[in-house]
């Protein structure tokens, strides 16, 4: 699958895409170290926006007038764009939604209330973002079924001998993340997919840190089930994908009722509409679905094989530059990460640190970053984190770093 169409990278380029981040904060040039929460948005993703407003805003799949077939082959080209974006084997397999939790918990519904019965096992990882978590715990409780949890280590790498000793001819589906939001870990998803599918468990990849850092290919990885989110991806709020491999979609009963979503509907009963549209139920975020399209577009135009080093050299730095810091300690050293570096300061409230960081221009992320049992896992209540996207530049990590100095100017 060829997912770049260029190997040159000009960060300055690319920045001056990006209408945000010209910007100042409390007076000083805006350093934008929260992405791992949301990306910024290329003028290409907002024009596509303004775009279909002003011309092309009317219903689709239903109209046969020319704003509605306008509409309608903009939404299309959106989710075939997607298809190709993460080599989909069909357009069948793409489903929108309005975010990665919505997608997983499409899932846990749709699929889980089919085929999880009470005595059978559902299987996440200690990393888990909540979404990746509480969607399995109520299917739990609805069911009688019994959810485990594979450990990581100190690192923040994910413990595979004990993930694979947990897997059992119980385990009825595997959810783990791609990418962890919380430590940056890479996780070993092809060798977690091989693990389960050889118990004959289905696979939840969520991908929602991975699909904007790495190339994605779903027919290669082989999982049942892959989702993202499109505001990590330069694109929309409230839009989402949720990839499915079409035999298990065509088997999966609907998770929402109304239109669109159906064929017939008598008063005796009703009969569901083809793949995808049999779990896009109303009238679907078209607009955010244009903008996802745009979003894939520009990063297919850059290339990963350009995006990677770059934020690789960014991780490095920050990771260099925060170990020198006195009394810095970072949270997540997997041997394989990307994109997030977490970190505490002896003494120093992880809010405190936002705060002060702020004051000087960088916005990071504080808290526990929807990732409450990482914190519970390294016994600490919250961390600060720096998250990178293919916009920030080295001397932004040296921002950060300054800004530190800052935080123990003030808290000694």
């Amino acid at each position: 699958m060829t997912q770049s169409l260029s190997t040159v990278f000009n960060v300055s380029a690319i920045r001056a895409d990006f209408p945000a981040l010209a910007q100042q904060a409390h007076g000083r040039p805006l350093v934008y170290l929260d992405n791992a929460a949301t990306t910024q948005k290329p003028r290409q993703v907002i024009e596509a926006l303004r775009r279909y407003y002003e011309r092309d805003n009317a219903n689709v799949h239903r109209g046969v007038h020319m704003m509605s077939e306008r509409a309608t082959e903009a939404y299309e080209s959106a989710r075939e764009k997607i298809r190709a974006f993460v080599n989909a084997a069909s357009v069948h397999e793409i489903v929108f939604t309005r975010n990665a939790t919505e997608s997983i918990n499409l899932v846990a519904r749709a699929w889980g209330d089919a085929n999880v019965r009470a005595g059978d096992e559902v299987l996440i990882t200690a990393m888990e973002h909540h979404s990746n978590i509480v969607p399995w715990q109520l299917l739990c409780a609805r069911t009688g079924a019994t959810l485990k949890v594979a450990p990581i280590d100190d690192r923040g790498d994910l413990i595979m001998d004990d993930l694979a000793r947990l897997i059992t001819p119980k385990t009825k589906i595997v959810a783990a993340a791609h990418l962890s939001n919380a430590l940056g870990t890479i996780n070993p998803v092809a060798d977690i997919v091989a693990l389960a599918r050889r118990a004959g468990a289905a696979v939840l990849i969520d991908g929602s840190q991975a699909a904007y850092h790495m190339p994605v290919d779903v027919a290669a990885l082989g999982a049942d089930f892959y989702v993202f989110t499109g505001h990590k991806l330069y694109g929309p709020t409230g839009i989402g994908i949720l990839y499915g491999r079409e035999t298990v979609l065509e088997a999966m009963p609907p998770f929402l009722g109304g239109g669109d979503m159906i064929r017939t509907v008598t008063f005796q009963g009703s009969t569901w509409n083809d793949l995808p549209y049999k779990f896009e139920a109303g009238t679907p975020n078209i607009a955010g679905a244009v903008g996802l399209g745009a979003a894939v577009d520009y990063v297919r135009g850059i290339g990963f094989d350009a995006i990677q080093p770059h934020e690789t050299a960014l991780v490095a730095r920050a990771t260099a530059a925060l170990e020198a810091v006195p009394g810095v300690r970072i949270v997540g050293t997997a041997r394989r990460k990307a994109s997030v570096v977490s970190f505490v300061m002896d003494g120093v409230h992880p809010h405190d640190i936002g705060t002060i960081v702020d004051r000087e221009g960088v916005a990071i992320r504080t808290g526990h970053h929807c990732a409450q049992p990482v914190m519970d896992r390294f016994g600490i209540p919250a961390t600060a984190r720096a998250s990178f996207a293919m916009y920030n530049t080295l001397e932004e990590v040296d921002a950060l770093v300054a800004a530190l100095g800052r935080v123990r100017a003030l808290l000694g």
